[in-house]
């Protein structure tokens, strides 16, 4: 800061004072004491001793003076700096005071405000000037007024505007002045906009409680509780939608700055009475100058849905509703756990019989109807007394608890007895028969892996043991267990392995010698027990099902072999495939024959489909699939003759080409005492009902002899040769064009 030179008028303007003054001292002192002449000298005295402190003085003034100055010019500086004017108006003498802080907000010079009185209400915002009437009425009441509104400024941009207006009347109460501090508020406005925006926006609910009382809610809060307006929840207690807990953990608590955030699942009820799942997080906030707490949350209703189905498919059938092999593995893991002394627990695993014949033949909508039907009946057989759970397929798992081996024998038989009705579906009766094999804890097994295994082991005990019946398990069953369970998990393997392959064997001309059909065989080469003899793997697989599949692929291969016999010159003869009942029964089976043909491009009487007596049982169906065959011009023979269910009333009336004696029957020529009579009947019987008779496992000189003797016209048997691969075969066929007078 700095100081004033002595040549600053206001020094001579004091010594001139001091001078005077000591001038009128000495007049009056003369006037008054003339006879005292030293008096003079005094008032010199005075004058130059007061000089110094009249100079201290001066310099005090001139000090505050110039912070005076300072602080006026730091005031401006900061009006500058923040954005802010001061409007002051005496209405009366119509005196306008404005700082210059005005242009900044404006974008006007303060000058133009005075030269137009009326330049601020010009540049008001159209939409807002319902604003500045209102605030005029409330200042003219005296009204200390704080209005928000928005003005244009000269380059067009729009600005948002804060004024505080501070009114003054006079002693008779009318209007006669006011003052105006204004701010620009664009950034925070336009920021408190932005906010408003997202949040009434925002697909989330946001709102604000305080002592408990909704504050605030925006619209996704209040359409989620199914409410028309804000104001239907705005001032209502959250009590109303959800629970005391609840609001009692959103409650702040302690300093309300300090961060308190809670986050929480619950249920939200609706207007309408309804229950949603609803996220929430909560977190303290200051509210129109009050604590408060803000909740931002979502709807999870369709989440918790996904959740509970999830969960539902990880532990229980989506089929039949049963627990599934989860939840029946941990539930016998935790009654295995508790390891309660004296209590004997029992394990019971069943596979049904017929399923998949079913499955099969009827196709996958039936089987489902099924097995929810078996369930039904397992549960109601079981009742309060155990788990029924379905571990996948056909196969179904009961636990027992607190039980003892007499009881659980007693359930197994009750689960019989259930089976023993038909079950209906779409008016059709399905005899369905379970197996059911039992361990029992803790003497068969201590941990729920061995239970199981043990009791599976007993199943297929049940199974070899007829069906339809129940085994406790045993120690000794293991071994021919194991190994069938080993033949089924390669069985299923084995096609896509392509370690199945087929032999074939003629069937030769009795009178001739020439081969006039060849029968195509099945054989399993398994990779760790070499080949598997077809009697024990094809009761396997009609057992498992799997006999349709390999079934369909002994069909393409043999119809493709014979394919290429024929362009290799070899034309005359039927090649022989083995049908299982699954696949005769199959609603599709006509369609896939029709389809091999013409893929192949084989003639029809070229396939000899062989089926078995057991078609017999269902006597309507067949009859009808048998003609479809024949219309195709497939060639039909009955084979395993004499051994199963036929009726010579039923098949006269059948469209069959020929029948097979079985090899028991040929055995019988030498080795029954009858002498072969069984045979020399059947042969008799097929020739008046004109059925070419085959006869299969020749084996001697002396069958064939009898055989001729007695009109059969075919053979098949080692006596001729073994079923070898195709290559083998070739030999047989070249000799068998060459009688024929054919050459390749």
């Amino acid at each position: 800061m700095g100081t004033r030179k002595l040549n600053d008028p206001t020094y001579w303007k004091l010594i001139f004072s001091l001078i005077v003054f000591s001038e009128l001292l000495d007049i009056a002192v003369s006037a008054f004491y003339p006879s005292i002449r030293f008096l003079k000298i005094i008032s010199i005295i005075v004058l130059f001793a007061a000089l110094p402190i009249f100079l201290r003085s001066l310099k005090g003034i001139e000090k505050k003076d110039e912070e005076a100055r300072q602080n006026k010019l730091k005031l401006k500086n900061i009006f500058d700096t923040l954005d802010v004017a001061i409007w002051s108006h005496d209405l009366k003498s119509e005196t306008l005071l404005i700082t210059p802080g005005i242009e900044k907000l404006y974008g006007y010079s303060y000058i133009d405000f005075y030269k137009d009185l009326n330049l601020w209400r010009k540049v008001i915002y159209p939409e807002d000037l319902e604003v500045i009437e209102d605030r005029g009425k409330r200042l003219a009441l005296g009204e200390t007024v704080t209005s928000v509104y928005r003005i244009i400024r000269p380059d067009g941009e729009v600005r948002w505007i804060q004024d505080r207006g501070f009114p003054t009347l006079d002693s008779k109460g009318e209007f006669v002045d006011f003052t105006s501090v204004l701010f620009d508020i664009t950034d925070r406005k336009e920021s408190e906009d932005r906010y408003r925006s997202l949040v009434e926006m925002s697909p989330d609910i946001i709102a604000v409680v305080n002592y408990e009382k909704i504050e605030y809610i925006n619209e996704a809060g209040w359409k989620l509780v199914g409410a028309q307006h804000p104001e239907d929840l705005i001032g209502h207690s959250p009590l109303k939608f959800v629970p005391p807990q609840i609001v009692e953990a959103f409650k702040v608590r302690g300093n309300p700055h300090e961060q308190q955030k809670v986050r929480l699942e619950f249920k939200v009820k609706k207007l309408n009475g309804e229950t949603i799942d609803v996220e929430m997080a909560s977190t303290p906030i200051s509210y129109e100058g009050r604590f408060a707490v803000q909740v931002v949350g979502r709807d999870i209703t369709e989440r918790k849905r996904a959740e509970a189905t999830i969960q539902n498919m990880a532990f229980y059938d989506t089929l039949t509703g049963l627990p599934n092999r989860n939840r029946f593995r941990h539930h016998l893991n935790d009654a295995l756990n508790k390891k309660e002394e004296n209590k004997m627990l029992a394990v019971l695993f069943l596979d049904l019989d017929r399923f998949k014949i079913i499955n099969d033949t009827k196709g996958h909508n039936t089987g489902d109807i099924v097995l929810q039907r078996v369930a039904d009946r397992l549960e109601m057989s079981v009742k309060d007394e155990g788990m029924v759970s379905r571990q996948g397929g056909d196969e179904f798992i009961i636990l027992l608890e607190d039980i003892d081996k007499e009881r659980a024998a007693l359930v197994a038989q009750r689960i019989l007895y259930e089976f023993s009705k038909p079950i209906e579906v779409n008016n059709q009766e399905f005899f369905v028969t379970p197996s059911i094999g039992i361990s029992l804890y803790p003497s068969d097994g201590l941990d729920e892996e061995t239970l199981i295994k043990n009791a599976d082991t007993a199943m297929y005990q049940a199974k070899e043991r007829g069906k339809n019946n129940y085994r406790f398990y045993s120690s000794n069953l293991n071994g021919n267990s194991i190994r069938k369970m080993e033949l089924e998990n390669g069985l299923r393997k084995a096609l896509e392995k392509n370690q199945l392959t087929l032999h074939y064997q003629p069937q030769v001309s009795l009178a001739t010698g020439e081969i006039v059909g060849i029968e195509a065989l099945v054989r399993w080469n398994h990779p760790e027990h070499g080949f598997i003899a077809p009697s024990e793997f094809i009761p396997l697989a009609e057992e498992t099902g799997l006999i349709v599949p390999i079934g369909k692929w002994v069909l393409w291969e043999a119809c493709k072999q014979r394919k290429a016999w024929e362009n290799a010159g070899f034309r005359e003869f039927p090649i022989a495939v083995n049908v299982s009942v699954r696949q005769f029964e199959d609603d599709h089976f006509i369609e896939y024959i029709s389809t091999i043909l013409e893929e192949v491009g084989l003639q029809a009487n070229h396939l000899e489909l062989e089926i078995t007596e057991s078609i017999m049982q269902n006597l309507e169906n067949s009859t009808i699939i048998l003609n479809q065959l024949k219309e195709l011009g497939v060639l039909l023979s009955m084979d395993d003759f004499g051994t199963g269910y036929s009726s010579l009333s039923y098949l006269k009336h059948l469209p069959i080409d020929k029948i097979k004696i079985d090899k028991s029957f040929v055995d019988d020529i030498i080795y029954h005492s009858n002498q072969g009579m069984m045979v020399k009947t059947i042969i008799d019987m097929g020739m008046n009902l004109n059925f070419v008779v085959i006869a299969e496992g020749i084996e001697t000189e002396e069958q064939l002899s009898f055989l001729k003797n007695n009109a059969c016209e075919i053979g098949q048997g080692y006596l001729f040769s073994r079923p070898v691969p195709a290559d083998n075969l070739e030999e047989y066929l070249i000799i068998g064009n060459k009688k024929s007078g054919i050459t390749n």
